[in-house]
């Protein structure tokens, strides 16, 4: 074998075609990676991966590897050395696997200049080797099973003819059936097993870094296939009919052994962040879908910017993992605008939906033009559908950032998502009344979206004073209180009520305004009003429970502004104005709550204290670090705008607006006089969570003409802020069970390249690309020429 193995490598170098099939290979795929214009652009894509050869190869190879192979056995035939070649004191499987590893290394060799490509990424990184090796070492290991496939099919299709031309387009055909002819196949059926069969199927999922046994045994499998047809072929005698039987059971043998390899298989996400491992609750709710579950994508359109054309590919991609763990889960992406003729119509049914559409610069031949995507999922189940947003937005975000960022959201907002349609809703929550809260149609946006996952009903505490015991019964019915912005005191017996609902592991979140001030109070003839201390009787409650919130004001210079109208008359105009008292917080990026999530706006809020005790506390919002304290009363004027911001005035320190508290709580009337008596009251809490938040406005939307507007929406402004996604997600940890919402902390990079330096050398690492391998592989010819000739003058 290894004689034949020589003789292969030797016959193919020995002739300037061979040099000539491999320069045609390292040619194209340099100038497709690194010159021309497209969608395979390494340079132009931006991104620190190499994925546009990855998907460049399998085409470029599917010619390249039958002209290597296409004289394998034709020569023999046409020179009628075949039949002496199989009188040797040789098996024909040996010759078979001589003929098919020396073209097997041929096209290694081939593949090795590419590893060029890998260090000019590397080296293009932003930072410098910022480049995912495990996906890149799959990607390879990939290639190669599909090289190794297409060689055993191009060795088995020399042997059809004494043609090399004939050998050669047999080749091309059956590797481009099995490549990518049932995908095609595919869709002309409703069943996605006829894909399986393809070499594109397992390629795409071996390539992205994923190394599951199913993918090598189906590889391997399709290998040993042709080979042993590759054995059977070179008989020059009539095939025996114990042959094709035993063929035939090889077959079927292989066959039944892909099939097993579905109900029991290993899988490895060799990938630097294990981006294509799924969560295990992401995996407990899509396994639900009993029944076809339907996802359109409207991701799909000519001429994406780099960007989404990844946030494409990413989208996908998981999409596949989750069809993989539950196959009832059917995605397609659709282009919503095709239609030209009804664009304007689909672009505002869309809109109505709440499918808010993007704007996007797209820039071609030099010439920039504005489209518009709809970056947005529907997800049907059942006769129900929910949207599922892909773009995660970000103030102030680069639009690197933004990919980013939608890119690491992905996995949340589908299992999101999902978790709507397929999960009933079991948790309660009550909205508080009876002290003051926001009145419903302040807080209608955020209950609304809570309303998609929980059932949420008013709670009024009134009946306290009548029938303590009965109120906390009810109570207690409900897994989550939310009190929004109470401005009335509670009473004794309502705080120990609530103090024993805690106690019973019921969980809560508080948005509390230590002083009373109101945004809306300034817009009078003086343009002025008092902040005054409001005293709502919890100061016990939460100094027990660990912290507490001063009446005093936060003023920070980073901060949303305040929109008035500027001059006399009919020149005023309306001006965005610095206003120290809408604080911008950021957020703790390590907790699920607040990673990934964009600024929360404040209005007049108060710090929060922590205090020593045995409940761990997590600061989930804080203002930046340059922030002061006023304390009240204090008088607040619309003059403030008018004068400069000193930075001399503001501390270089954070304050805290938002806490997590989670443990075992102490009551707050232990060891005291119980201001009613109750049964079954306790002194110590089981396992239990609350969430405090210093500023009742940030739960409060907007309403115009008596419709309440988005949360965190600043119509004078544009921008969307965090409020109602941060309340979501604090609501969700909360009342979450199956760890769903900690999907959020999963972290995905997003590796970019460094378009200095591109800009500044591009010329060159085109050059290095392009030529180098050329250079290389000259001087392996020159060299191999040399040895070649010394040995045989010798």
């Amino acid at each position: 074998m290894l004689a034949i193995l020589k003789k292969e490598i030797n016959t193919f170098f020995a002739t300037p075609i061979g040099y000539l099939v491999i320069a045609i290979f390292l040619v194209l795929n340099g100038l497709f990676l690194w010159v021309f214009k497209g969608e395979f652009n390494i340079l132009d894509y931006g991104f620190a991966d190499v994925s546009a050869f990855f998907l460049l190869a399998p085409w470029i190879l599917l010619f390249l590897i039958p002209a290597v192979t296409m004289r394998s056995f034709s020569d023999e035939k046409k020179q009628g050395t075949l039949e002496l070649l199989l009188t040797k004191p040789i098996s024909h499987l040996n010759i078979v696997l001589g003929k098919y590893f020396g073209a097997l290394i041929l096209i290694l060799m081939a593949l090795l200049p590419t590893l060029l490509y890998i260090y000019s990424v590397y080296q293009l990184g932003n930072p410098v080797g910022n480049l995912d090796l495990g996906s890149t070492f799959g990607a390879y290991l990939g290639l190669i099973f599909l090289a190794a496939t297409y060689t055993a099919i191009g060795i088995f299709s020399s042997t059809l003819s004494n043609n090399q031309i004939v050998g050669f387009i047999i080749a091309v055909f059956i590797c481009f059936l099995f490549f990518i002819g049932f995908e095609g196949i595919t869709e002309f059926t409703s069943s996605t097993i006829v894909e399986q069969f393809g070499i594109n199927y397992h390629y795409k999922s071996i390539s992205r870094g994923v190394i599951d046994t199913r993918d090598i045994i189906y590889f391997l499998s399709i290998i040993t296939l042709f080979l042993l047809l590759t054995k059977l072929s070179i008989k020059t005698a009539e095939i025996e009919q114990k042959n094709i039987i035993k063929l035939g059971t090889i077959v079927v043998g292989l066959f039944i052994l892909n099939i097993a390899s579905n109900y029991g298989y290993k899988r490895l996400d060799i990938t630097k962040d294990q981006r294509y491992t799924l969560s295990k609750s992401a995996k407990d709710i899509v396994n639900t879908a009993n029944s076809p579950l339907i996802i359109d994508i409207f991701l799909k359109g000519e001429d994406f910017p780099s960007e989404f054309r990844r946030l494409q590919t990413e989208t996908r991609q998981l999409l596949e993992e989750f069809s993989n763990e539950n196959n009832n889960l059917v995605f397609n992406f659709i282009n919503p605008l095709e239609d030209e003729s009804t664009r304007q119509q689909t672009i505002q049914i869309l809109t109505q939906r709440g499918l808010t559409p993007m704007q996007l610069e797209v820039k071609e031949n030099g010439k920039a033009t504005q489209e518009v995507i709809f970056p947005w999922a529907l997800a049907s189940y059942n006769e129900q559908t929910v949207s599922i947003p892909l773009v995660k937005t970000k103030i102030g975000a680069s639009q690197q950032e933004l990919v980013s960022n939608s890119v690491q959201h992905l996995e949340y907002a589908f299992a999101d998502g999902f978790k709507k349609l397929l999960t009933p809703k079991a948790k309660k929550i009550a909205v508080l009344k009876g002290n003051g809260q926001l009145e419903d149609k302040y807080i209608a946006d955020v209950a609304k979206q809570l309303g998609e996952y929980y059932l949420i009903a008013p709670f009024t505490l009134d009946s306290v004073a009548n029938n303590t015991q009965k109120t906390l019964q009810g109570l207690s019915d409900f897994d989550l209180i939310i009190s929004a912005k109470p401005t009335e005191a509670f009473s004794e017996k309502e705080k120990f009520v609530l103090d024993q609902y805690s106690m019973q592991g019921g969980k809560s979140l508080w948005l509390i305004d230590a002083v009373a001030m109101e945004k809306d109070s300034l817009y009078n003839n003086a343009g002025k009003n008092y902040a005054i201390s409001r005293d709502l009787n919890l100061t016990d409650l939460f100094f027990n429970y660990g912290i507490r919130i001063p009446p005093a004001l936060v003023a920070t210079p980073y901060s949303a502004p305040i929109t008035l109208a500027m001059g006399d008359g009919s020149n005023s105009q309306f001006q965005h104005l610095n206003w120290p008292y809408s604080p911008l917080v950021t957020s703790n990026k390590k907790h699920p709550i607040t990673n990934n999530l964009n600024l929360v706006r404040f209005d007049f809020a108060n710090a929060i204290d922590t205090l020593k005790n045995n409940i761990n506390k997590t600061i989930l919002l804080e203002t930046a670090p340059i922030s002061r304290l006023e304390g009240t009363p204090r008088e607040i004027s619309l003059d403030l705008v008018t004068k400069p911001i000193d930075p001399k005035t503001f501390k270089n320190e954070t304050q805290v607006l938002a806490v997590l508290l989670e443990g075992e709580f102490t009551s707050a009337f232990a060891n005291r006089v119980k201001p009613v008596r109750l049964t079954n009251t306790s002194d110590k809490s089981v396992t239990t969570k609350m969430i405090i938040i210093a500023d009742g406005d940030v739960i409060k939307n907007d309403v115009i003409r008596n419709k309440p507007q988005e949360l965190g929406f600043d119509r004078w402004t544009g921008k969307l802020y965090g409020n109602k996604e941060f309340l979501l997600n604090a609501v969700n940890y909360l009342l979450d069970d199956n760890g769903l919402i900690n999907i959020r902390t999963k972290e995905i990079e997003v590796a970019f390249l460094n378009q200095e330096k591109i800009v500044k050398e591009k010329t060159k690492w085109q050059l290095l690309n392009i030529a180098l391998p050329i250079v290389l592989l000259t001087v392996f010819s020159f060299a191999f020429n040399y040895f070649r000739k010394k040995k045989y003058a010798s």
